[in-house]
């Protein structure tokens, strides 16, 4: 199966229906082995039991990213290539992406108040972060307040790409800028610094949370294109029927024919 057959949303559920059971298997299966493998892992020499929250923070930070980059192209996909089920993948992410930068931002926070002494600094990595988690917040609201679905979806795309010009800024924040944040550890020329023991640790950890996200944006997809096909059967019957309306606060395409 193509990525254009995949354009058809009824071959997208029935992907999704052989997929999901599988991608929770493996998803629960690769949280697990981290989560054991980051409560087996030694304390810090400097940082004690409290390093371990790397071990949330990090892949959290990394996927509040890597989502907003998902969501960029799937604003490519709905500006240029007019795919059919690009706007239901960038919509369907946003809320996944803003939950992994609240706990970005959380977990964050708690390792921050044993290690600088405050919950907060407003040093270029935390800010960028936070203005982040508001863009998220922002598209959600702009999905919601737009009642034509396809303004909505060009509106959401445009800002979006507008968005990414955030990522690299959060990205080498620690390196234009003095902030209290290390440089990178892991993605960095010369290879990994982190001792073994802590990486592979957090490399379990951030491919499990990958999977997770996977697994909760296919689901969610399916979720939202089920939802516009129910919009699209009450605008049918308000049609056939003028008296009855459709059900109030249901936005969204007719997405596809089988």
């Amino acid at each position: 199966m193509s990525l254009i057959d995949l354009a058809n949303p009824t071959r997208f559920l029935a992907l999704a229906a052989r997929l999901l059971p599988w991608l929770a298997l493996v998803t629960v299966g690769l949280l697990a082995a981290g989560l054991y493998l980051s409560a087996v892992a030694p304390d810090d020499y400097q940082q004690g039991a409290t390093v371990k929250i790397m071990f949330i923070h990090v892949p959290n930070a990394w996927l509040s990213m890597f989502v907003w980059g998902v969501m960029s192209i799937a604003s490519l996909g709905t500006l240029v290539w007019r795919h059919p089920l690009a706007d239901v993948a960038a919509k369907a992410a946003a809320p996944i992406g803003a939950s992994f930068t609240f706990l970005a931002l959380l977990t964050g926070s708690l390792w921050g108040r044993p290690m600088w002494g405050t919950y907060w600094e407003w040093d270029a990595r935390l800010t960028s972060v936070l203005i982040l988690f508001l863009m998220y917040l922002g598209l959600m609201a702009l999905w919601r307040s737009v009642e034509d679905p396809t303004r909505a979806a060009r509106a959401a795309a445009v800002l979006t790409l507008v968005g990414a010009i955030n990522l690299p800024i959060i990205k080498f924040s620690v390196d234009w800028w003095n902030t209290l944040h290390q440089p990178a550890s892991v993605m960095r020329m010369g290879g990994p610094a982190l001792d073994k023991s802590f990486l592979i640790p957090l490399l379990v950890m951030a491919v499990g949370f990958s999977f997770l996200f996977i697994t909760l944006h296919v689901a969610a997809m399916r979720n939202e294109i089920l939802r516009r096909r129910v919009r699209s059967l009450q605008m049918m019957q308000a049609r056939a029927y003028p008296g009855s309306a459709p059900a109030s606060g249901a936005t969204g395409q007719i997405v596809g024919a089988a």
